[in-house]
């Protein structure tokens, strides 16, 4: 999940009003810019981005997220679906944000993206 906040004041930028929900792209740049779905949470003005198509199977992806005429970042994920023992999980080979200083809250696995 991601968050898209202020740099300096720290403030969401769908919950102050500077982003609208509704003018989010996200394409996968190595398939042709072939739009990719997500889950917009406004649910108690949370205002996260979710992502729920990537990991479930071995796959690159090259994703570009905008806003409006705003670039925000790139998401790559190298990600490889396995089974073990009868269950199944993916390892994560490679993920990484570019085009945006960011922030991971390793407990609760949200990205804050910084936007200037």
């Amino acid at each position: 999940m991601f968050e898209i906040i202020d740099k300096i004041s720290r403030e969401n930028l769908f919950t102050n009003g500077t982003f609208e929900p509704n003018n989010i792209t996200i394409t996968d740049v190595l398939n042709n810019n072939e739009p990719i779905a997500f889950v917009f949470i406004s649910e108690n003005n949370v205002n996260l981005i979710q992502i729920n198509s990537v990991g479930w199977k071995t796959e690159i992806v090259n994703l570009k997220v905008d806003i409006a005429d705003n670039h925000i970042f790139n998401f790559y994920v190298n990600a490889e679906r396995k089974t073990e023992k009868c269950c199944s999980h993916t390892k994560y080979h490679e993920i990484t944000i570019t085009d945006s200083e960011f922030e991971l809250n390793t407990q609760t696995g949200i990205y804050k993206l910084l936007v200037e």
